[in-house]
């Protein structure tokens, strides 16, 4: 956006998106049209059009006076748009562009900037959690089945993310841990690893157990990842072609109290560890 004309971009970013929907958002609370902000801009109708489609980026005085113009007095909210839209780091997910779905790189770049994870899973050890092999024969089990050249890219790309530092907190339902990803020694060395990874201090691992009564909320997984600020918190849902990426106000509220609510219902850290290293010496 510096010149009068900028190569617009061809595939926006997950994280791209995002900063193009909290600036729509801001105009939208400000009960502005975007030919109207773009008057207070000194810019065309179509630039706002293209910022807020993710196609074109912002500066940091442009996102500012952006803010200024909308009203909004939320300081930390607006420093992280700008770190947001300033940010040209270029992550090692981007190595697998064009060469992996677009849902793989965001994932990455989601990992990369938030500064906590939390997650439930039902039926698969999450991800960044799995073992190599755990994570091939997840892959393997893919229908069409993969060429063998992605499918190891894959679990190449897998392995890589999980190189995370910030506190991931995990929520894994029993029957995750007992169906078997591959053969019983796969899932015996995934179990072991479940134990060693919850004895460190950035993952917290809690289970639930089969015989806990009445508890709708252990049936849906979900992944949420936290912002610098709450605002720009994100939840991940499966769906059949990728990832939904969520970040309604509402729903991140919903999600928060959902996660809250499964995670007093399971077992402590302590009596979780125990109850898989019991399940892996039973296999």
């Amino acid at each position: 956006m510096q010149g009068a004309i900028e190569a617009l971009r061809r595939e926006p970013t997950a994280r791209q998106m995002r900063l193009a929907t909290e600036l729509r958002r801001l105009r939208e609370a400000a009960d502005l049209t975007s030919r109207q902000a773009a008057a207070l801009l000194g810019v065309s109708p179509a630039q706002i059009t293209h910022i807020e489609s993710a196609l074109a980026g912002v500066s940091e005085k442009r996102l500012r006076r952006l803010a200024s113009h909308y009203a909004c007095v939320d300081e930390e909210f607006i420093d992280a748009l700008v770190a947001m839209a300033t940010d040209r780091t270029r992550g090692w997910w981007e190595e697998y562009r064009g060469l992996l779905p677009t849902s793989f790189l965001d994932l990455a770049e989601l990992d990369h900037h938030a500064t906590f994870l939390r997650e439930v899973a039902i039926l698969y050890v999450p991800g960044l959690l799995q073992t190599e092999d755990y994570a091939r024969a997840v892959f393997s089990a893919r229908v069409p089945r993969l060429a063998p050249d992605e499918l190891e890219m894959r679990v190449n790309h897998r392995m890589r993310r999980q190189q995370f530092t910030m506190p991931y907190e995990l929520v894994i339902h029993e029957s995750a841990l007992r169906i078997r990803v591959g053969d019983r020694a796969v899932t015996q060395t995934q179990l072991a690893k479940l134990v060693h990874l919850s004895e460190t201090d950035r993952v917290t691992v809690r289970v639930i157990p089969f015989d806990l009564d009445g508890f709708a909320e252990a049936a849906s997984t979900m992944r949420y990842a936290g912002g610098p600020v709450a605002k720009l918190d994100t939840v991940v849902r499966d769906v059949p072609h990728g990832s939904a990426f969520i970040d309604a106000e509402a729903q991140l509220r919903a999600f928060r109290a959902r996660f809250r609510r499964v995670e007093a219902a399971s077992l402590d850290p302590k009596r979780s560890r125990d109850f898989i290293s019991q399940l892996a010496s039973e296999l």
